[in-house]
């Protein structure tokens, strides 16, 4: 039994059924896009263990097909096992080990950066200080505590939990969250816009005066849904102190009081915070003459990091990017009227394995073909003799 599960393993059969299957995969996650988006077609078929039936909803789901990370992973073991057991030392076939090893290293490192790399932006207008990053394709239900003057406390509920839990009890809130409604995506309009039909879903604040109405999943490259909710706030005591709005289309955090203290409720893009802070002291726009199109755009900011005693001012632009702390900040864009930049912020451990992969590659191939060069060489210099 052993035997034929180590044959499997390391079979070429296997390895040519994966690439068959990877380039299926590839055909329908891009057919996907047209109505799913890049964003949420990458994650349903490339950046899963399995492509799931249905893909909506919270009942019963099945696997129907395997999804980019499994046909990775199994790729990355298949490449291990089969060079392990054909693994025989000898200095000509070097350049097959060399490559061997710089192919492990692209699979495992891609499957490493599916898995923990983590993209963001920090938007910075002129003097803007800022030690936090967004995630404008998650959300967070930001719950602050604001009654000391010198430090707000915050408890952050990612989107994930609003859409699956009804009921949040968390130990650093003195009351319940019921989530009501929860809209994946949504427009909101003035009661006083729509017809008499229209009802709210939230009784306080200006939520009260709002009608929420389901929108179909944001599919273009620059567009994003707008994710919105009704939750109602229970203290813990008894009682309810009303349902509230709380949507990323809402300009300012609500305020109420709760046991004695002043909360703020808000529903934002993820933050990621950091140990230092990145301020704007300038940005530059430069365009070719007579035209709109963008020749060159940099900000120029100041990287303050107390824990390592760092106070540098920084120039980023186009494929100069600013790298600190293992995470690496690109000039991405700016905002219409120029009184903004954006920058992206992205985590990536193993960045270096493509790079460390390539020169492996390259190099076994040099070894490989110097090895059969010099075969050939010696080969036609013994004929001519």
């Amino acid at each position: 039994m052993l035997r034929k599960v180590i044959d499997l393993i390391t079979s070429l059969k296997l390895t040519i059924v994966c690439l068959a299957v990877g380039m299926a995969l590839i055909f329908a996650g891009t057919l996907a896009q047209v109505h799913l988006g890049i964003h949420e077609a990458q994650q349903r078929y490339f950046q899963s263990m399995f492509v799931w039936w249905p893909p909506e909803g919270r009942g019963f789901k099945i696997p129907i097909f395997p999804g980019g990370h499994l046909i990775g992973a199994v790729l990355l073991v298949n490449l291990i096992a089969a060079h392990a057991k054909r693994f025989r030392w000898t200095w000509r076939k070097l350049g097959i080990h060399l490559t061997h090893a710089g192919l492990i290293i692209i699979l495992a490192g891609g499957l490493f950066t599916d898995l923990f790399a983590v993209e963001s932006h920090m938007r910075l207008a002129g003097g803007d200080t800022k030690n936090y990053s967004e995630d404008m394709r998650r959300t967070e239900l930001a719950v602050i505590d604001t009654s000391d003057s010198d430090l707000d406390q915050v408890t952050a509920i990612p989107d994930t939990v609003l859409r699956r839990n009804r009921t949040i009890d968390h130990w650093s809130l003195p009351f319940r969250i019921v989530v009501r409604n929860f809209y994946q995506n949504s427009r909101l309009k003035m009661l006083s816009e729509v017809g008499n039909e229209a009802r709210p879903i939230a009784n306080q604040g200006p939520g009260a005066m709002i009608a929420v109405e389901p929108a179909p999943r944001a599919t273009g490259v620059d567009e994003r849904d707008v994710p919105s909710a009704a939750v109602e706030i229970m203290p813990k005591d008894g009682g309810s102190l009303g349902t509230w709005l709380v949507s990323d289309a809402l300009g300012a955090p609500q305020t109420f009081s709760c046991g004695g203290r002043t909360w703020m409720l808000t529903l934002r893009p993820s933050r990621y915070y950091k140990p230092y802070s990145v301020t704007l002291q300038k940005f530059t726009h430069e365009k070719y003459a007579g035209t709109e199109i963008p020749k060159n755009f940099s900000s120029r900011v100041t990287l303050i990091d107390p824990e390592r005693s760092v106070n540098r001012d920084v120039l980023i632009y186009m494929n100069h990017p600013l790298r600190y702390r293992g995470e690496t900040f690109y000039q991405a864009g700016f905002q219409k009227d120029d009184q903004a930049t954006i920058l992206q912020v992205v985590h990536n451990p193993s960045f270096i394995a493509p790079y460390v992969a390539c020169v492996i590659v390259a190099a076994g191939l040099l070894v490989q073909f110097g090895f059969h060069l010099v075969g050939f060489s010696r080969q036609r210099r013994n004929a001519m003799t």
